[in-house]
């Protein structure tokens, strides 16, 4: 009995990892270049970084803003400037309740968010498809419109098809599966590489003198 769930154990972990590196060598490099380039050239400009997601992808915009705060610091350079729009329990359950969760990204970003800034949305169906409560990630999409209404850019992080974020946001980065387990695992991923890539830029524009 033992012997045949550990055999069991194996084929899972097997099919699972494998089903990763398949879905790794599908992600389009050139959207991930664009984010980052997105992103650094944010860092140049000295603009703002707003980071949302809902349910899982909520983590990891936390865990985004985090990063993109802490690790790409270089001494003596400026930092970048971040903002996770889902940790402030207290005015999201305000917002939702007095305004609708539909609403709790967009009016943060309304007194906030300014021209070439950039909003980053982490969502595994792109704000598309449907629940038992209503449709998917509205709030997302509503903060996605506000950027461009301010001329702020946009940055998508998706799984799936890319939802409606592939064809709203200014750039998005597709984990091309069906799988959130997967999508959301890889969005962590991708914004550890986006980071590290981010530290090597600034670094190297300091010892250029490009960023002063």
């Amino acid at each position: 009995m033992k012997e045949n769930v550990a055999t069991a154990n194996l084929s899972t972990i097997d099919e699972y990892l494998n089903e990763m590196t398949a879905i790794i060598g599908r992600i389009d490099r050139a959207q991930v270049d664009r984010a980052i380039e997105m992103l650094y050239q944010t860092w140049l400009l000295d603009r703002k970084v707003f980071i949302l997601g809902n349910g899982g992808s909520a983590s990891t915009a936390t865990h985004f803003a985090c990063d993109l705060t802490k690790t790409t610091i270089v001494p003596g350079e400026k930092r970048f400037k971040v903002i996770s729009l889902v940790d402030n329990i207290p005015l999201v359950s305000a917002l939702t309740n007095d305004e609708g969760f539909e609403k709790i990204y967009d009016e943060q970003l309304d007194a906030l968010l300014e021209a070439d800034d950039v909003v980053v949305a982490l969502s595994v169906h792109g704000g598309s498809g449907k629940g038992n409560a209503s449709a998917w990630s509205q709030n997302i999409l509503r903060a996605i419109e506000l950027a461009k209404a301010r001329g702020a850019k946009s940055m998508g992080f998706a799984g799936f098809d890319g939802g409606a974020m592939k064809t709203m946001a200014d750039t998005c980065v597709i984990v091309p599966c069906d799988s959130t387990p997967h999508a959301e695992s890889l969005h962590l991923a991708l914004e550890h590489l986006i980071c590290s890539r981010l530290h090597d830029l600034i670094k190297e524009s300091r010892e250029s003198g490009l960023s002063r």
